[in-house]
């Protein structure tokens, strides 16, 4: 009987077929400035009507320097980075739908949240997580998944 149990959920996936939509619209979008950066990520990447944001962290735009204030200065400023590249591509803080937030220490997480939740007046789905390092030594990294107005708001 555990035998069946076991096997049944590889069964099932044997048996399924995965739809992949292949007229699916997908664009690679890089944030003004960034084209000389080569750097290994785009900021964007809208698939029709969805835009999936890169990680953002708390670093001065044009910089690699990261906000005054600790948790909350690095927090209101990835929440900026964030606001900003959502703007460039046809998007906006209203339309976010899922959020997922990398801390470097998770005491912070409260102090994190204050400045977060400001952001929102209808707060995403979100995930929240413990990191043992994030790039520039920052003390937060969010990543967001956001609707656009019309599909070919970035054009």
């Amino acid at each position: 009987m555990k035998r069946i149990a076991l096997l049944l959920p590889l069964l099932v996936l044997l048996g399924c077929e995965v739809a992949v939509d292949q007229d699916a619209d997908v664009e690679y979008l890089l944030m003004p400035g960034m084209e000389d950066l080569d750097l290994p990520f785009s900021s964007a990447v809208r698939v029709d009507n969805t835009l999936y944001l890169s990680g953002n962290l708390g670093n001065l735009p044009g910089t690699v320097d990261l906000a005054e204030g600790g948790i909350e200065g690095e927090t209101r400023q990835t929440m900026e980075n964030i606001k900003r590249v959502l703007e460039q591509f046809g998007s906006s803080m209203d339309e976010v739908v899922k959020c997922t937030v990398f801390l470097a220490d998770m005491a912070e997480w409260g102090a994190m949240n204050g400045v977060y939740k400001s952001y929102f007046e209808n707060p995403p789905a979100r995930s929240a997580l413990g990191a043992s390092g994030l790039a520039l030594d920052a003390r937060v990294e969010i990543e967001c998944i956001a609707v656009l107005r019309s599909p070919d708001a970035t054009q």
